[in-house]
């Protein structure tokens, strides 16, 4: 499958963290230590025991929130409210994937784990944010993460997404297969940020990048103003 083919682009689904801003920002960074500094705080575990059950709940529940609603009651709003209170001066203004995103054909949605408030503070930094018609978040998902299929279904019946017609593109390999089992072409956004895990499977991974301006800015052009996709 590829971007040039068959069937237009209806719609462009962005995550949004490590994603439409460079991981060298390092800003999961800041998130993962108020992760594991909330787990101290209210579990009363030490440094280490926290940073343990952070990467287990990481794995088992596909975020260390969804472990912390399940297996400890924590409340949601107030857990997302802590973790994004980050020092955001890493970000500045991109005006290179600004005119890339802007160029675009089709709609533009956020898929994150994380929340509106955060999505919104990072993209008013960046400078794209008026690009984009939602946000889908964490909260509308009831707290179930990506990659759970059940959450991008949601997402496709709330926008009336056609998955044929979508573009996915997520810096997790993970997150990437479900919106293929849906029929979603999927770009993979390259980092070295350890929490992405493994490309277990690529097969499921159509596109891979390690610029995202780069890669969209080709797709905006009057040439590819009638994008399709390849089935």
């Amino acid at each position: 499958m590829s971007l040039d083919g068959a069937k237009p682009v209806g719609t462009w689904i962005f995550d949004l963290d490590n994603t439409l801003y460079p991981a060298s920002c390092r800003l999961f960074d800041q998130v993962q230590i108020r992760i594991r500094q909330y787990i101290r705080e209210n579990l009363g575990l030490s440094e280490t025991e926290a940073l343990a059950l952070q990467k287990r709940y990481f794995q088992e529940h596909m975020t260390t929130l969804r472990g912390l609603i399940v297996n400890d009651g924590i409340d949601p709003h107030h857990f997302l409210d802590f973790v994004h209170t980050i020092d955001l001066t890493a970000l500045s203004p991109d005006p290179t994937l600004d005119r890339a995103i802007a160029n675009l054909p089709g709609r533009k949605v956020i898929f994150t784990n994380g929340s509106v408030p955060h999505a919104t503070r990072v993209m008013e930094r960046v400078g794209i944010g008026h690009h984009f018609e939602a946000i889908f978040d964490i909260v509308a998902s009831d707290f179930v993460p990506k990659p759970d299929l059940s959450v991008y279904q949601r997402l496709c019946d709330m926008y009336r997404i056609d998955p044929a017609t979508a573009v996915m593109i997520d810096d997790m390999p993970r997150n990437l297969a479900p919106a293929h089992q849906l029929g979603m072409t999927t770009v993979l956004v390259k980092t070295d940020d350890e929490w992405t895990g493994p490309e277990i499977d690529p097969s499921f991974i159509h596109h891979v990048t390690e610029d995202l301006a780069g890669f969209l800015a080709p797709y905006g052009t009057p040439k590819h103003s009638n994008l399709e996709i390849k089935l």
